[in-house]
């Protein structure tokens, strides 16, 4: 559907100048097209949804899938080997994000996006049929039988500990009776997944946060940047490929080289428990945004000094490379975080709903998305009626590191809140200390 929403109109880019400083790396005013019908809008946004929800299905039942082929859970042997298929799980996809933020990027902003999407649906057509064929020799889990539903269980389960959350923060008498029926294995799994994970899952929302700002903020940052590599005039979306290639460079490390070192001092099978791992992806986090303010400050001095507080469309005269460090920073931070949540809901799910632990851990990069969005308005209409906003349409009027240090902020905070509930996290039985 992408393919063809492109195919209705002219896609073809026209040449992106960006000769000085006093010139914008952008397309000429001229070149802009006239808007589209109605009609293509709904075709466009009917393929973005239905792209969503491809990835919704997709994602979590992958992974899920992939980490199912290894024996079972209570198999002590499979810990280690499980652990390290998360990170190649990881590898891989950084492989496919590399490809498309860095060639598919350049042949969309400088070719036709027809050819960039129709790149996309080959590439689709040729890999399902490769995935069909190992059908035979797949592992597939056998569903949980006994007991009604799986989903139904948890939906009564997860009823009877919100009754009993209840019961114990207001006193109520029957508080002592719904405990008991806590402790019947059959609401455990109930329990695990929605009381015991959602505090993990809650105090992961501002990394999650932090992680969207490279392909927002980040992304408009690069755009007022002088961006050029020779001849060639680097797409801004394009800076995203550091974080792939930061990821595709430090998880073979990390898997091959830091998890055995840690294994001898630990004894534990992955290096460092799950929650240690997604511990350190935070503070790199907070890291992160600390190096993005200190940079964006540096930015907004050099649009001052060379007079561009008022010229939106201007070069600032500064490399876009300065932003290199917080990409680096933000990779670090999701071979740590990222991976370590999907590993940990995957482990920590009920041996049924394993597929909807890793959504529950996907859902946290959607509701951290949310949580962005929903503080950069408060903040935009907060400063906005106070003067300029923080967000202002010029960049180099606007105050994005100020923005930077509240995210780094919230992401210490985090950390010490995260740092306390891991301690008293007990695992489900799987030899995790």
């Amino acid at each position: 559907m992408l393919t063809i929403s492109s195919v209705t109109r002219a896609t073809h880019p026209h040449p992106v100048s960006c000769h000085d400083a006093a010139t914008a790396c952008s397309p000429p005013a001229e070149a802009a097209a006239a808007p589209p019908s109605t009609a293509r809008l709904a075709f466009f946004h009917a393929a973005l949804y239905l792209l969503a929800l491809a990835q919704g299905f997709h994602n979590p039942c992958s992974e899920a899938f992939g980490a199912d082929q290894f024996a079972p859970p209570s198999d002590p042997g499979a810990r280690a080997s499980r652990s390290s298929y998360f990170n190649w799980y990881h590898f891989f996809n950084s492989c496919g994000y590399a490809i498309s933020n860095s060639a598919l990027s350049y042949v969309e902003d400088s070719v036709s996006w027809t050819l960039g999407f129709a790149a996309c649906l080959v590439m689709t057509a040729v890999y399902l049929p490769v995935f069909l064929l190992g059908t035979g020799t797949y592992r597939a889990e056998q569903p949980v039988h006994g007991g009604g539903s799986t989903l139904a269980r948890l939906a009564e389960s997860s009823s009877l500990a919100a009754r009993a959350w209840t019961a114990r923060a207001f006193g109520r008498k029957d508080a002592i009776c719904t405990e008991r029926l806590l402790a019947k294995e059959e609401v455990e799994h109930g329990k695990g997944l929605f009381v015991k994970l959602l505090p993990i899952w809650l105090t992961s929302i501002v990394f999650a946060a932090v992680v969207s700002q490279q392909s927002t903020l980040f992304t408009k940052q690069g755009s007022t940047m002088d961006r050029r590599v020779g001849g060639i005039v680097v797409p801004a979306a394009a800076l995203n490929c550091v974080v792939s290639f930061t990821m595709i460079t430090l998880v073979p490390v990390y898997d091959r080289a830091v998890v055995p070192l840690a294994r001898r001092f630990t004894g534990h099978p992955a290096g460092v428990t799950t929650l240690q791992r997604v511990g350190a992806g935070m503070a790199t986090s907070c890291l992160a945004m600390v190096v993005a303010a200190l940079v964006e400050a540096r930015r907004l001095r050099a649009a001052s000094d060379a007079s561009l507080v008022d010229r939106p469309g201007a070069t600032v005269p500064m490399g876009v490379w300065w932003l290199v460090p917080q990409y680096l920073l933000v990779g670090l931070a999701k071979v740590f975080g990222d991976i370590g949540l999907d590993e940990f809901f995957y482990d920590q799910a009920p041996d049924g709903l394993r597929s909807v632990g890793l959504a529950v851990s996907l859902s946290v990069l959607g509701v951290g998305n949310y949580v962005s969005g929903v503080l950069v308005s408060v903040i935009d209409t907060a400063t906005r009626s106070g003067g300029e906003s923080w967000f202002s349409d010029d960049l180099n009027r606007a105050h994005l590191d100020y923005f930077y240090w509240i995210l780094a902020a919230f992401a210490a905070l985090e950390v010490v809140v995260f740092v306390y509930i891991a301690k008293r996290y007990i695992y489900k039985n799987k030899g995790e200390p």
